[in-house]
């Protein structure tokens, strides 16, 4: 067995104009001294990382590579989750989404779509550059506007859209293949693909491609009100990335799943800071070391309460606290009466 890499943090919720926070050596170190290991770098934020020059680049990337090592640091994943949302978005939601992509391809939607496949075959080549193995992404989503809807669904509709989702990612899952990275779709609420439903879903459409994998993260299931650990159990060959966030959900006579239209402060199911909320980590994290994840256990902080420096500096040592160190041998070994297949037979009657 394996043990999990981390403790790692995302760093997309951090990242701002002020210092420590306004550029990759600074950041770096900012997270090297709260005990962080890995950083997942938000590859549209170009104060932290550029990505089209990564993608060009092998003297870029071993440099950035180096100086983190330098630090006592790597990058777990890129993280394309804002471009990827734009690989596939339903028109309701155009004005909204417009302020992820590039100012040029804002207002015209096809031209944004582009811009975001051209970002997503940036990213594969990037992460091969790096040295990197996984990558984190959204999915879009085409269907979402209808997944409880009044009117009734046409029949056919989220076939259609499932089909039109997986004919925009085949290519793109290609050219990670051809870079020999999983993209990890984070399975969220938003996203077409937001339970194990919906990922078979897609999964088939690509024909099983195998890079189509998963990104887990339990606090989107808590909001659902998903097994998170069944999850594991049922996908845990398909979970390439990790993301440790915590949640919980404490519903009323007034308020339940969909949240009331309110604020995240006010809603039953709220992030929550790591040990704040009710995901149970130690169960999580026994799952993931009895199935054998390789990857890396990324912090990403989202909280309703709590200040993201404080999230930060407890969720350092909440990861590590967490990690199993798997075992090379089996407890009882010293009880081993060694292999006889003649002993075994008169063991059995024979």
């Amino acid at each position: 067995m394996k043990t999990i890499k981390g403790p790692g943090i995302f760093l997309a919720q951090f990242a701002g104009d002020a210092a420590p926070f306004n550029s990759l050596d600074a950041i770096a170190d900012w997270a090297a001294a709260l005990g962080y290991k890995g950083l997942q770098l938000p590859s549209n934020d170009t104060r932290l990382f550029d990505l089209a020059l990564a993608a060009q680049s092998q003297d870029y990337c071993d440099e950035v590579t180096g100086k983190l090592a330098a630090k006592g640091l790597a990058i777990t994943e890129l993280s394309t989750h804002l471009q990827g949302q734009l690989v596939a978005v339903h028109s309701a939601y155009d004005a909204l989404f417009d302020g992820f992509a590039a100012p040029e391809v804002r207002g015209n939607p096809q031209a944004r779509q582009a811009w975001a496949v051209e970002q997503m075959g940036l990213a594969a080549v990037a992460s091969r550059r790096l040295g990197l193995t996984t990558h984190a992404s959204f999915s879009g989503a085409l269907a979402w506007p209808y997944f409880y809807p009044w009117p009734q669904r046409p029949a056919g509709l989220v076939d259609d859209a499932f089909d039109e989702l997986a004919r925009r990612w085949k290519p793109i899952l290609d050219v990670f293949d051809e870079n020999g990275v999983d993209i990890g779709f984070e399975i969220h609420p938003g996203e077409d693909i937001h339970d194990g439903i919906t990922f078979e879903m897609f999964l088939a459409r690509t024909g099983n491609h195998p890079r189509a994998n998963i990104l887990y993260d339990p606090s989107h299931f808590v909001l659902q009100q998903l097994d998170y650990l069944a999850f594991i159990d049922i996908y845990h060959e398909r979970i390439k990335c990790f993301h440790v966030k915590d949640a919980e959900f404490r519903p009323s006579g007034r308020i339940g799943v969909y949240g009331g239209y309110q604020n995240w402060v006010d809603r039953p199911g709220r992030f929550r800071s790591l040990g704040d909320g009710q995901v149970d980590f130690g169960q999580v994290f026994s799952k993931m070391a009895q199935y054998d994840y390789a990857g890396w256990a990324v912090l990403e902080w989202e909280c309703a309460l709590k200040h993201p420096e404080q999230g930060a500096a407890e969720g350092a040592p909440f990861i590590a606290r967490h990690i199993i160190r798997t075992t090379d041998r089996a407890f009882d070994d010293f009880a081993d009466s060694g292999s006889d297949r003649a002993l075994n037979r008169k063991l059995m009657g024979f």
